[in-house]
Parts: structure tokens; sequence; C-alpha cells
């Protein structure tokens, strides 16, 4: 169905068609709660600096460091326009969730698409969260005296079922995202002692690792790559709409403004540490960027510890917006009690046994921005606002909107096939070469072996002490 006639232009129409499928926010509509801007701005800035924010180093590689700040920058003005431009086409089109918005712009053929979008990208983060809680956690309980590396008890599938039964789980079964918003603050303070410690170690690590020969290289080919793995770091389209009712004033104003904050906030956070962490590791930068660093390194470990919390408290916003999708399918957007627990534990559970055969988390980065970032980011929202918008094609929204579809198609068909045919090395839990001083031989630097063993003996003896 197309657009049917005006709506007011800066609130979203508070009547319900009955085409609409229900809010993503479980309760009915005159008893939600409602929550601060300061807490929707947390909430927001929780869920993009998810476990995305861990693999922007990574990108730097892939792109080129000089093109690949410029890129961070260009994803994050697109993340802000588009969550806007959702907003602006629910108002248009008299809608309050992403599936409506685009069952009434595209039928049922675009919400059907839409909804699968919707479920594999928060589905694919929780499995990426599980990822990073069993390697980070795994080797901050190593560090404990007296515990054996190879004991059962510490291992990352241990961990990652030991967590969500003790906390992700129960989070995950809260039916009111405005419960959220403190958990999101504390999140956000540990994401900025996380990247104070990645600051401190380009200062006290970087000097004395070795640079790759193509360390300054402008531009590389798996620049698109790179944007998968930004898209993937900066997407919450999934859940704006859920964000936005849970608003005391809901408005376009307000809400642009919580963007603009919230992406202001979000860019400066992932430009520190998407340059922090690739000057210290430059070409030998990993997928998750704590497994550049030796296990024996106190401080990081501490920072493993902080960033295995910062997932566990994400974890349930991605756990919401995946099990109120199949609410919307597959119960009518209502799920009772019984079900409601059902739901959450099956998609948990599938989201636990999938990440206990993947260690990779490069991967599972670059094909999820590549096949669900980039669509829900990049063309979706363009396509919608275009259809449904009388405003004239000169309007920088009309313009913007056309220039962003193209681009979103290119970033996914080219960066899904370069992500399987080009798959970058995984160090699987490994600790890397510069750990052990004695190691010459995966070096491919520009530094002659004598200064690569004095720098490395340094590392050794005295930046872990």
């Amino acid at each position: 169905m197309g657009y049917q006639g005006q709506q007011t232009r800066g609130v979203i129409a508070p009547q319900r068609h009955l085409d609409d499928k229900e809010s993503l926010v479980s309760e009915p509509t005159n008893k939600r709660k409602t929550c601060r801007q300061s807490a929707a701005v947390f909430n927001v800035v929780n869920s993009i600096i998810g476990s995305g924010i861990i693999g922007l180093p990574y990108s730097m590689k892939q792109a080129g460091f000089p093109l690949g700040i410029l890129l961070l920058f260009w994803v994050s003005y697109v993340t802000d326009f588009s969550l806007v431009l959702l907003i602006k086409g629910g108002a248009l089109s008299g809608t309050d969730t992403y599936q409506s918005l685009v069952n009434k712009t595209f039928g049922f053929p675009g919400y059907l698409l839409l909804s699968v979008l919707q479920f594999l990208y928060p589905f694919i983060a929780m499995i990426s969260y599980n990822i990073i809680t069993g390697d980070t956690l795994s080797k901050v309980f190593q560090r404990i005296p007296g515990v054996d590396p190879d004991n059962l008890f510490i291992g990352r599938r241990f961990i990652i079922v030991l967590s969500t039964v003790a906390f992700t789980l129960p989070l995950s079964l809260a039916k009111d995202i405005a419960k959220l918003g403190k958990i999101s603050l504390i999140s956000t303070v540990l994401t900025t002692l996380i990247l104070g410690i990645v600051m401190a170690r380009v200062i006290s690590l970087g000097p004395h690792i070795p640079k790759t020969d193509d360390a300054w290289v402008f531009a590389k080919p798996n620049a698109i790559q790179a944007v998968g793995v930004m898209s993937f770091a900066f997407i919450c389209h999934h859940n704006c709409f859920l964000v936005y009712g849970s608003l005391e004033e809901r408005t376009v104003a307000k809400w642009s403004c919580i963007i603009h904050v919230s992406t202001l906030v979000s860019v400066f956070i992932s430009i520190l540490f998407a340059t922090c962490g690739y000057l210290t590791f430059t070409g030998f930068t990993q997928g998750d960027l704590f497994e550049n660093y030796c296990r024996n390194d106190d401080l990081v470990t501490f920072g493993r510890f902080c960033y295995g919390v910062t997932v566990i408290l994400t974890y349930p916003i991605e756990c919401f917006v995946t099990r109120e999708v199949i609410a919307s399918i597959f119960f009518g957007g209502n799920l009772s009690s019984v079900f409601h627990i059902i739901v959450t534990v099956v998609l948990i559970t599938a989201a636990t046994l999938v990440s206990s055969l993947i260690d990779c988390l490069g991967i599972v980065l670059e094909l999820s921005g590549a096949l669900c970032a980039a669509p829900l980011i990049f063309i979706i929202p363009s396509a919608c606002y275009l259809k449904l918008s009388e405003e004239p094609r000169t309007h920088s929204d009309k313009i913007m909107s056309c220039v962003m579809l193209p681009i979103g198609a290119v970033v996914m068909v080219v960066g899904f096939v370069m992500a399987v045919t080009n798959p970058q090395d995984c160090t699987h839990g490994q600790e890397m070469f510069y750990c052990f001083p004695d190691n010459l031989s995966f070096t491919n630097t520009s530094v002659s072996d004598f200064q690569l063993t004095t720098q490395l003996s340094l590392l050794n003896t005295s930046v872990f002490q």
C-alpha cells in the first residue's frame, strides 16, 4: 500500500491502522513506560558502541588508515541522517515501527524482507557478543593466580554458557526497554574506561611493536569490507522505533536532537578507539582488538573484563528486537507471558550454540555488515522516504537518499563477495608473535632483526610489569 494522506509533520500520528503491526514495545501504548532524553541517548549510544567497536581498528587495516578515518566519519554521518529519516518516514505514514513503515510503503514483500533483516542483524550481534564474552573473560580468568589455563571452567564455551544463564538471559526476559536506561549508562561508562586503556597502551606498547610496510598506505582494496565492519558498528536502526517509542515527548525534533548527540558521542569514541588500536598494531590488527594484546598484560586484562561486562549489558537490547520481530510475524505483535519466556529462551539458546562453534569475530562483522547493516542503514530508509515524501526532488533529504541507495547496494553486494572470497586471517585465541621475544619468523616489517629483538625484549620485560 502507498502513502494515504498527509500526516502531521512533527509528531507521529497516535492513531493505529488495522494493517499496522503492533509496536515493538510489548505493552499497550497507553501503558507504555517512558524514559527521559538522557536515557534515550544512553540507549542509542549503548546500541551503537556494542561489539562492533572492537572491530574498528581492524577496519582501518582493511581500508588503509587515512581512508579508513574518512570512511568512519562518512558512515557516522549517514547513520545520523538515516536514523532521523526513519522517524520522518514514520511521521509521514502514521506508523510507529520499522516493520509497519515498510509494510505501509512497499506492502507485505517489503515487510517480510525487512523482518528477515531485522531478525538476522541483532541475532548475529547476539552471537558476536557471546564470542567476545568467551574470548575476553576466558583470558581474564586465566590471570587469576593458581588457575590452570587449561581448566574447563575457564574455557570460552563454559564462560559463554555461564554468562548467558547468570546474566544475559535474566536481563533479556524484561519486557520494557526503558528499564535498561541505567544499564546502558553503566555500559557507556565502562566503554570510556576501555577507551582509556587502549589510549594508554598506544603510548606504552605501540613503540615496541614493529610497524608493517603498508601501515600508512592511503587506501587498500578491502575498503568495501571495512565499510561493512563500520556499518555493523554504527547500526541501531533495528531498534530506533523501540527507543523512540519510550520517549516522554515523541516528536521528530526531539528525536533529531537525541540522534545528533548520540552520533557525536559515538563517533568521538569510535575514532579514538580505531585510531589508538590501529596505531598500536598496524597491519597485525585482528578483528577482535583484544586478541592483539598479550595475556600477561594486567591493565588490558582489566579492560577485557570491562568489555566483557559491556557486551553482556548490551546483549538484552538486541534480544528485545529479535523477540519482537518473532512476535510481530507469528503472534500478531503480542506475546503472552509464557510465550515471552519460551521465545526468549529459544533465541538465546540458539545464539549460544552458534557462538560456541565460531571463534573468529572478523568474518562475523564483515558478513553481518554487508548483508544486514548496509540495507538497514543505506537502502531501506532512503527507499521509504523517497516513496512517501512529497518534497521536491531538489530537497536535501531526497538528494541524499538518492545517493545512499546505490552506495548501499554496492556495499552489500561487493562486501559480501569480498568477505566470502577474501577472508581475513584470525588468530583463533593464539598469542601474537610479539608476545614471544625469541619468535621472529612471522615478521615482515621494515625494521631490522636487531631492532626487533631489542624492541620485543623491552616489551616483555618492562611494559607488562
